[in-house]
C-alpha cells in the first residue's frame, strides 16, 4: 500500500485528505509540524510528502531544503501563497508539485498519482546507465550527476527531470505542452512561464555562455531542443 505523509497543523483540512487518500487505497500517516514530518520520513520512509509551507516551528521550505539534502521521496507542496516567486522557490528547492489553497481534492488527487508515476522506475532501464556527453558536460542521468568542465554542478530533481526529457530526444524539437505534460503534469499545459524560469536556471548552470547556449535552445513559441 502506498504511504501518503500529510504535514499540516490544519486538523480540518488533515480529515479531509485522510478521507480521500485512504477511500483511493492509501496509507496515511500525518505530522502537525516539521520537526514531526523529518522524524516520520527517515523512521517510516513514506512514498510522498503533501507539505504544507505553513508550519508551527519549522516552515515548510526549510523542511524541503532539509529534505532533500538526503532523501529524494516526491512533495507536493500545499500553500495559501500564490505569487510566482514562492512557487520556484519551492519547486527549485526539489518539491515535485506546488498546489495554492483552496484546491479542489480531484485535482490534488491527480497531481499525487502524476507524482508517484514520476517517481517510479522504469524496469527497462533500472539497469541501464545513461550518460550524455558533450566537449564542456557530462550528465549521468542514472545517477543524476552533472559535471561542466569536469566540476560538479548541482540540479534540482525537476531540473533533471527537464534535462532527461530533452538528452533523451537529442537533436529533436520537443513542444512546450508536451514537456509540461511530463514535468509537471496535464494541469500545466499552459504554464509556459513554468519552462521559461527552468531553462533559463538550466543554461545557468550548464552552459559556458549562457546569453549563447551551444546545448539547450528555445525555438520560440514552440518548444525547446537539446543538441549534443
Amino acid at each position: 500500500m502506498t504511504r501518503v505523509l500529510v504535514v499540516d497543523d490544519d486538523p480540518a483540512l488533515v480529515r479531509t485528505l485522510r478521507i480521500n487518500l485512504r477511500a483511493r487505497g492509501y496509507e496515511v500517516i500525518v505530522a502537525r509540524d516539521g520537526r514531526t514530518a523529518l522524524q516520520v520520513v527517515a523512521e517510516d520512509e513514506p512514498d510522498l510528502l503533501v507539505l504544507d509551507l505553513g508550519l508551527p516551528d519549522l516552515d515548510g521550505v526549510s523542511v524541503l531544503r532539509r529534505l532533500r539534502a538526503t532523501n529524494t521521496v516526491p512533495v507536493i507542496v500545499l500553500s495559501a501563497r500564490h505569487s510566482s516567486e514562492d512557487k520556484v522557490e519551492a519547486l527549485d528547492l526539489g518539491a515535485d508539485d506546488y498546489v495554492t489553497k483552496p484546491f479542489g481534492v480531484e485535482e490534488l488527487m491527480a497531481r499525487i498519482r502524476a507524482a508517484l508515476r514520476h517517481a517510479a522506475v522504469d524496469p527497462q532501464t533500472e539497469d541501464e546507465a545513461v550518460i550524455v556527453t558533450t566537449d564542456t558536460l557530462r550528465l549521468d542521468l542514472t545517477e543524476h550527476i552533472a559535471l561542466r568542465n569536469g566540476e560538479p554542478i548541482h540540479l534540482t530533481p525537476t531540473e533533471w527531470r527537464l534535462v532527461e526529457a530533452l538528452t533523451r530526444r537529442p537533436g529533436s524539437l520537443v513542444r512546450q505542452h508536451q514537456l509540461l505534460r511530463e514535468i509537471w503534469g496535464p494541469s500545466y499545459e499552459n504554464q509556459s512561464h513554468y519552462l521559461r524560469v527552468y531553462m533559463a536556471q538550466l543554461r545557468r548552470k550548464l552552459e559556458t555562455d549562457p546569453q549563447h547556449p551551444r546545448h539547450f535552445f528555445t525555438e520560440p513559441g514552440v518548444g525547446y531542443r537539446f543538441v549534443p
